[in-house]
């Protein structure tokens, strides 16, 4: 999904949320001439109203809000598991407020008034990151299903495989399953075929990507 600026454009969005009608206006102009994709709100309940998780992209917010703040909503959204990165826009917020606001994981806290030149600086790297973001998590969630499509006595044995450093062997494993090592040379060859993998290393490196034994 990742790639240069001008193919990020084609499925990324900006958010834009800022209660002032000129702003949202002039903003949504000249990101849309620049080529960008915009969706403007007014409000954080709109804006949460509106917002589904699905396309990629970066949330444009201005600080002070009424009603619910930048700051809450950004804090709501980190609540309900959602990365969107988040580019702030202010024209009073101080330094307590911005520290916060990158410490929850706000890529920029910009104050008005702002060159757009670093605006779009900043779009481009936040599309980049949300891409990567998701690439990572729709990886993660392959290998998961993958782990899943195991039978019970497969996933065992890959668990043994990786969370017995030292002791994964088919005889290991055979003596610590009370099962003949033959058995568990053929689990594991399904194993390795189910998961995508062509090593135990591979296998181990894969388990903890995606923490499939989070236990051990």
């Amino acid at each position: 999904m990742t790639g240069p600026p001008e193919e990020l454009k084609q499925t990324c969005w900006v958010y834009l949320v800022d209660d002032e009608a000129d702003i949202r206006t002039s903003l949504s102009r000249a990101l849309g001439l620049r080529g960008y994709q915009v969706k403007a709100a007014g409000s954080a309940q709109e804006f949460l109203s509106e917002y589904d998780g699905s396309a990629p992209g970066c949330l444009v917010l201005d600080y002070g809000l009424p009603g619910m703040n930048g700051l809450e909503l950004q804090r709501h959204l980190n609540d309900r598991g959602v990365s969107l990165p988040i580019i702030f826009i202010t024209g009073h917020g101080g330094v307590p407020e911005s520290v916060q606001a990158i410490k929850m994981g706000a890529m920029d806290f910009l104050e008005k008034p702002f060159k757009q030149s670093i605006l779009v600086e900043r779009i481009d790297a936040a599309f980049e990151l949300d891409c990567q973001r998701r690439d990572c998590y729709q990886r993660l969630s392959d290998l998961r299903g993958r782990f899943d499509t195991l039978t019970e006595r497969e996933g065992e044995i890959a668990r043994l495989m990786v969370t017995r450093a030292g002791a994964s062997s088919s005889k290991d494993i055979a003596r610590h399953l009370d099962i003949s090592p033959r058995t568990v040379d053929h689990h594991r060859a399904r194993i390795l075929e189910k998961m995508g993998v062509s090593s135990v290393a591979e296998l181990v490196e894969t388990a903890m990507k995606a923490r499939l034994f989070p236990d051990d």
